[in-house]
């Protein structure tokens, strides 16, 4: 008789999961060894391989991000009632955030730092699609090992009645902001403050919005306004981590950050078409939706532009 799917245990439905689909399980795999190696490496270059003026101010402006994230979180709090229509507006607007971020923020500039890094064009767009490839591999993993939900097929992955459909969202904003940081630490790596306190003021700016729209994303799923704003605000610890690691990039292994973000944008573009327009449209609201994330993506755009 099979086993009830309320019975299995964790373990044993990943198991499932892997023989079910072995190739997005190796790919999840690498990408996932990557990511964890050069993180590993490039933090101990920013602890070994920098000036301690230069860590303390990386550190410091990956704490501003921090801060911003967390006080999109707080602001949420204050938004008690917020309509089904509204929410989906705000999911909307970050989404189309995260959109011109993916490409303003992430694609050019990593493909303007793998050129200076390579001097070659063709090797530049290798390196940062190379970096969207394991984005995705790594999103796949997550869409397949991890609990969520589809408007047209419902639940997906192991034990998914324990988790709600907008983690896949959390986690690329997460993700999201260790290139963020990354790109802090680097620009202060020269300790030239008139190159890092400009993209630390702008990177803060957008932070705002993020934290309020993973916080409001969170309380649509029947979270309480308090816990919603405690995982928006962790969401944010990424981007002092991050800070350390881009640092330790710019001092040793500088392909590695092109790389990076390029594995930040793929993983957005992903999910975003993925997950977080499916959920914008599944109570049918879908013009207002569509208008929220064209909004979104034209502030996104004006930030990094203008403020970058």
């Amino acid at each position: 008789m099979p086993t009830p799917a309320s019975s299995r245990t964790p373990w044993a439905a990943w198991l499932n999961q892997l023989q079910g689909s072995p190739l997005v399980s190796l790919g999840f795999a690498l990408a996932l060894l990557i990511v964890v190696g050069l993180g590993g490496i490039s933090l101990y270059n920013a602890f070994y391989g920098t000036s301690q003026v230069n860590f303390n101010h990386a550190l410091l402006g990956g704490i501003a991000g921090f801060l911003a994230t967390a006080l999109g979180a707080v602001m949420a709090v204050a938004l008690r009632n917020v309509s089904q229509r509204a929410q989906d507006i705000m999911l909307g607007f970050a989404a189309g955030m995260m959109l011109a971020a993916s490409s303003f923020s992430l694609i050019l500039p990593g493909l303007e730092a793998a050129r200076d890094i390579t001097d070659s064009g063709p090797w530049a767009a290798a390196t940062v699609v190379a970096g969207l490839g394991l984005g995705v591999l790594l999103m796949l993993g997550l869409d397949r090992f991890t609990p969520h939900e589809h408007e047209s097929v419902g639940r997906q992955g192991p034990h998914s009645d324990r988790i709600s459909r907008v983690w896949l969202f959390v986690l690329a904003i997460t993700l999201h902001n260790l290139p963020e940081g990354m790109a802090i630490g680097v620009s202060f790596a020269s300790g030239d403050m008139n190159v890092g306190l400009p993209l630390t003021t702008a990177i803060a700016i957008q932070d705002i919005p993020e934290g309020l729209a993973i916080a409001l994303a969170l309380r649509a799923t029947g979270l309480s306004a308090f816990k919603a704003m405690l995982v928006a605000i962790g969401s944010g610890l990424m981007e002092p981590l991050g800070s350390l690691v881009g640092l330790g990039i710019s001092s040793g292994f500088a392909i590695a950050y092109p790389l990076s973000m390029g594995l930040a944008a793929g993983a957005m573009i992903f999910v975003v078409s993925h997950e977080v327009i499916p959920e914008t449209h599944r109570n049918g609201h879908q013009t207002s939706a569509t208008l929220g994330l064209m909004g979104g993506f034209a502030v996104m755009m004006f930030l990094d532009t203008a403020l970058g």
